[in-house]
């Protein structure tokens, strides 16, 4: 009895247990989405105002947002592409590792041109601003090229798989369709049947006054032999003379 009870306080304390693990990864499961989702927001706010500030501010502070816009979706882009290229083709490990330094450095030049947003020093300003648009564009172009490579990459791949596909498909209709490649025995003639409604010429199916002639010749009657006799049969008794 004390076993059982002891059992049923182990299985207790056990549920209890996987109860409180679960509710923890079910909150921070929860908790990870609302940041993804707020970081999100933050993000499509950010870039819309960029976006604004590119079209309303004229000068040096219209081309800084429209730097940072650019800067943003190209480097977005390109990990996005390449995170999902990754978990298909090991190969792209390196091409990633070679992202995540670029995006150090994509990070340091936006938060250049973002703190260079409030400076009023305009002078100061259209100084800067010619190196920055240099460095910009140089790694937009770093992960432009990163980008359409693994793009290229995994287009390659599936042309090179659906042709394969493709080739076997061909192989595969091919032997279905056995009938059509398979040789006629040599001298075999197909029979050929007269057009209708002409008459079927004499070697297939003869002439009308042949078998006019054949029926002619034949005896109506077949002519009969004698007939046999049997052992049980009694002979025909003589007729009398008297």
């Amino acid at each position: 009895m004390e076993a059982a009870i002891g059992v049923l306080g182990l299985l207790f304390v056990l549920f209890v247990v996987l109860g409180g693990y679960a509710v923890v990864k079910a909150v921070g499961a929860a908790s990870r989405g609302v940041d993804r989702t707020i970081t999100q927001a933050r993000r499509t706010v950010e870039d819309h105002t960029l976006r604004a500030k590119s079209f309303a501010q004229p000068g040096a502070a219209g081309e800084l947002a429209q730097l940072r816009l650019r800067l943003r979706t190209s480097m977005r882009a390109t990990q996005d592409a390449l995170h999902a290229g990754v978990a298909q083709d090991e190969a792209l490990k390196e091409s990633l590792g070679l992202f995540e330094r670029l995006s150090a450095h994509g990070h340091e030049l936006d938060g250049e041109l973002r703190r260079l947003e409030s400076e009023p020093d305009r002078v100061r300003l259209a100084e800067r601003l010619s190196g920055l648009r240099e460095r910009t564009v140089r790694v937009i172009d770093s992960a432009d090229s990163l980008r359409w490579a693994a793009l290229d990459r995994a287009q390659r791949f599936a042309d090179d798989d659906l042709d394969s596909l493709s080739a076997q498909i061909d192989v595969e209709a091919g032997a279905l369709r056995h009938w059509t490649t398979e040789p006629r025995p040599a001298g075999r003639t197909e029979p050929t049947a007269s057009p209708w409604p002409e008459t079927p010429s004499a070697s297939s199916a003869g002439s009308p006054h042949a078998s006019g002639a054949e029926e002619r010749t034949r005896p109506a009657i077949t002519p009969t032999g004698p007939r046999p006799t049997y052992p049980w049969q009694k002979k025909p008794r003589p007729e009398s003379t008297t």
